[in-house]
């Protein structure tokens, strides 16, 4: 069963990156966003999604290297907004 939030993020990208030759449903939830050829994406592509996932999420991406490790992959883009989500609750 597909993870709600995975579905949504891939959507996002999809969408706020234009890759209009992507399939949300076609992103492995494990594969590197940057890096890979399938995607391309490089540093403004990384600013502009960061800009819309903490409007979209409410969160705060405060380095680059925490953009980094948020942005590896759709799986760790979810664990990630979900670890802020629940200290913001807190």
């Amino acid at each position: 069963m597909s993870d709600p939030l995975n579905a949504r993020l891939k959507t996002l990208i999809v969408e706020t990156l234009k890759l209009d030759d992507v399939n949300p449903a076609d992103i492995p939830d494990d594969e590197p966003l940057f890096g890979s050829p399938r995607f391309g994406l490089d540093s403004i592509d990384a600013l502009e999604l960061v800009v819309k996932l903490e409007k979209e999420f409410g969160i705060k991406i405060s380095s680059s290297e925490e953009s980094k490790q948020a942005l590896a992959s759709v799986g760790a883009l979810a664990g990630f907004i979900r670890a802020r989500q629940e200290v913001a609750r807190k």
